[in-house]
């Protein structure tokens, strides 16, 4: 019979006795926040090798971060701070007091206008919660978009944020407009930055390649903008292409060592050549 729910808090609580395991036992939330975020970025890399006909190493990963999860709150429930019942409870309100359009009598049309509501039921949350959770600043429509999360994914949140409330462009044509606008802004960049260096100036340089990388990040900014555009998120489509890399890399390292050779002794038309022989595979 497969192990339930509350078979996996058992354990972790069995984990975390006197009689458990001493690692499990000296782990506090801080230590395990890079666990946490691992097995997170894991199960995300593990959906496209779901997509690509192999489920189970995405099961495996979600348990792991379901793991982490009953981890925590493990540690909460010693510390008096909530229970794992705490938790799955407030996420079950929660889901049911965000979709009024099937546990309620309020309807919603289409999918964008479920997230119109979800965006208003939670400022509604916000606002409910008075000076015990919110910010002493005025609310904002970004509030709910963490500045810790990978920058591209930060990206693609604030600028959804902001399309919902009809901050967009409304052609992707447009779009393109503006990523080729910051290419250019970025070569003229590129240009004074190079003007200045061959000046000498290390204060000035420093200058330069401030508003370089600067330039560097409009131009991923609009990218972003282009995949929101085209329906994609922009972290998995990067993701993607750095499993791509990383594959065809690799079959030019086997290749070289085929033949005896070292990567050092190759030259760049070696190397280009057997790249072009990767992307037949």
């Amino acid at each position: 019979m497969p192990a339930s729910f509350d078979d996996l808090v058992s354990l972790m609580a069995r984990l975390r006795s006197p009689e458990g395991c001493p690692w499990d036992r000296e782990q506090t939330y801080a230590s395990l926040a890079p666990m946490l975020l691992e097995e997170a970025y894991e199960a995300f890399e593990a959906v496209e090798e779901a997509r690509e006909g192999n489920p189970l190493e995405l099961r495996d990963e979600l348990g792991d971060l379901l793991f982490q999860i009953v981890f925590y709150a493990q540690v909460a429930a010693e510390r008096g701070d909530f229970t794992v019942g705490d938790v799955t409870d407030a996420i079950h309100t929660k889901m049911v007091r965000r979709h009024p359009h099937v546990f309620a009598d309020a309807e919603a049309r289409d999918s964008a206008e479920v997230l119109r509501n979800w965006e208003a039921i939670k400022a509604e949350e916000k606002r409910a919660a008075g000076g015990a959770t919110a910010r002493t600043d005025a609310a904002s429509l970004l509030d709910g978009v963490s500045s810790k999360a990978p920058a591209l994914m930060e990206a693609h949140q604030l600028s959804t944020k902001a399309a919902r409330v009809g901050f967009d462009w409304k052609r992707i044509e447009d779009v393109f407009d503006k990523m080729h606008e910051e290419i250019d802004e970025l070569r003229a960049a590129m240009r004074e930055r190079d003007a200045v260096a061959a000046q000498g100036e290390a204060a000035a340089q420093e200058e330069q390649q401030a508003r370089v990388r600067e330039e560097i990040g409009d131009l991923l900014f609009a990218v972003t903008n282009i995949a929101r555009h085209l329906k994609t998120e922009p972290e998995a489509a990067l993701k993607l292409a750095n499993r791509k890399f990383r594959r065809r890399f690799h079959f030019i390292e086997r290749e070289m060592k085929a033949h005896g050779r070292s990567l050092d002794a190759a030259t760049l038309a070696e190397m280009e050549a057997l790249w072009q022989e990767a992307k037949k595979e």
